[in-house]
């Protein structure tokens, strides 16, 4: 997995825990996976909003009576 040994993980896990405190460590995770989960949802390209105007039955009637 990217030439990474188990050394190389911890020592950067001890790292990341230096610099911004166990306390912390939680905050950014739970970040990130609304990060990661907010992206695949953006690519799979399901809208949230559907801005589609809905004919509604009758609409259709009312408006050509008009012309």
């Amino acid at each position: 997995m990217f030439g990474f040994g188990v050394t190389e993980l911890v020592l950067i896990l001890v790292i990341i825990m230096v610099i911004f405190g166990a306390g912390k460590l939680p905050e950014i995770g739970a970040g990130l996976g609304k990060g990661i989960k907010n992206f695949k949802k953006a690519t799979t390209g399901e809208d949230e909003i559907d801005v589609t105007p809905e004919i509604k039955e009758g609409e259709d009637d009312d408006e050509e009576d008009k012309k």
